[in-house]
């Protein structure tokens, strides 16, 4: 796990934020807005896209569709979001994820994972969560909602954890929350705009493509 933690952090000191694509049940059935989803994302990996999570479902094509991603685009460090129950981790190892992101903390669900091998990034709010996941020697830890994170939580004071912010961010808070001491943050509903991709980070990736 330790190796897999390393790997993830040290992708952090580049990569600055991960794209959260929740996509409908008629993706699964309508080609053409299948074929559109892929015409689109193909541009921005084009451009340099590293990181993209798919929210976990339990409808049947959800499998078939995240393993056509991994396999049209292996260089991508690819998970799954919104991890709920055991299932979901099951279906993550089975297509071969790099890692998963859980919206809350769940202890049981975080040693689970940890019992697998498998890299599992829980979303942590408050002070007392956040000191039992390093407890359990959790390294890579996601403030969510950023907006609801108890005051008393300064992640300055824990110099070996990577902070991931997400909840309601987009492209534009990305300096922000890195100022802040967030090695990055999660694009999701503001990352896609009327069922098309946020064109502000179109610009945001070709701005910084050989930065």
């Amino acid at each position: 796990m330790n190796n897999k933690e390393d790997s993830f952090s040290e992708l952090l000191k580049t990569e600055s934020f991960f794209l959260l694509i929740k996509p409908e049940d008629k993706i699964y059935s309508n080609k053409f807005i299948v074929n559109s989803f892929f015409e689109e994302l193909d541009r921005f990996v084009k451009l340099g896209l590293k990181n993209i999570e798919i929210s976990w479902s339990d409808n049947e094509n959800w499998l078939d569709f995240v393993s056509i991603i991994k396999l049209k685009y292996p260089k991508i460090n690819l998970g799954s979001a919104s991890i709920v129950n055991r299932q979901s981790i099951e279906d993550s190892l089975k297509i071969g994820l790099n890692f998963s992101m859980m919206k809350f903390w769940d202890k049981d669900l975080f040693k689970y994972a940890k019992s697998k091998n498998y890299l599992l990034v829980p979303g942590i709010r408050n002070l007392k969560d956040l000191e039992e996941a390093i407890n359990l020697n959790c390294r890579i830890i996601k403030i969510y909602p950023i907006i609801r994170k108890d005051s008393s939580i300064d992640i300055l004071k824990f110099k070996n954890i990577d902070f991931i912010a997400a909840g309601g961010l987009s492209i534009n808070d990305v300096k922000t929350y890195k100022s802040l001491g967030y090695k990055a943050v999660v694009i999701g509903d503001k990352g896609i705009k009327n069922k098309k991709f946020d064109p502000e980070i179109y610009e945001w990736l070709k701005k910084n493509k050989n930065n």
